[in-house]
């Protein structure tokens, strides 16, 4: 697998349609914006924060908004996968947690300190954000981080460039994305979460399908 703290970059931008970033903004509009509360069994927050409000647009939606993306993360995309990390991939079965964007708008948003429960996350970015603008995607070094702050002493940073496809292993990194700046800004991802033979789609507890969908 990947180090611990390392990525793998593709830039993918000649490989999607014409007119896709606006796409994806417009299927952002749709996204479910609310106070989330914390995600059972990966979460890395501090105690006291109890919800993190910020914006999803499901895998549903995801399909019939943008079916070139829902095509790219179970083709071209787990091939790259698969090169990145030099083994069999797959795409996840149950299609709700498959590819998801994640939306922020403002500095109110931002996306939960958290480990994941899959052995490897594609992130294709759709926005654009400077130096200084916020919306940056931070590991942290130390695994045992349960705050962001904790997060913040030593880190790893990721700037957002669109149309640019990262893989990372991510189940002992404590990670979380930082606000934006400014009230009129936007921050677009697409999320993938990938399997392997070691690691595959049933050791994906049953408790976050739970906590996300309402599974009995």
């Amino acid at each position: 697998m990947l180090d611990t703290f390392g990525w793998a970059t593709f830039d993918v931008t000649r490989l999607l349609p014409g007119g896709w970033q606006q796409d994806a903004l417009r299927a952002a509009d749709e996204a479910e914006v609310r106070g989330f509360g914390r995600t059972p069994l990966i979460s890395r927050e501090a105690d006291d924060v109890k919800e993190i409000v910020r914006g999803r647009v499901h895998a549903d939606q995801v399909a019939i908004d943008l079916p070139w993306l829902r095509d790219l993360y179970r083709g071209y995309f787990k091939e790259l996968a698969e090169q990145a990390i030099g083994l069999k991939v797959y795409a996840a079965a149950d299609e709700r947690y498959g590819a998801v964007l994640n939306v922020q708008r403002g500095p109110e948003m931002r996306f939960e300190c958290h480990v994941d429960s899959n052995p490897l996350s594609g992130l294709l970015f759709c926005t654009d954000h400077g130096p200084g603008a916020g919306g940056e995607l931070v590991f942290g070094h130390n695994e045992k981080a349960r705050s962001v702050a904790a997060v913040d002493q030593s880190c790893s940073v990721i700037r957002p460039h669109a149309g640019h496809l990262i893989f990372f292993e991510g189940r002992d990194c404590p990670h979380y994305v930082r606000a934006l700046r400014a009230d009129d800004d936007v921050r677009v991802v697409a999320v993938m979460n990938y399997y392997t033979d070691e690691y595959p789609e049933s050791t994906r507890p049953a408790e976050l399908n739970r906590h996300r969908f309402g599974d009995e």
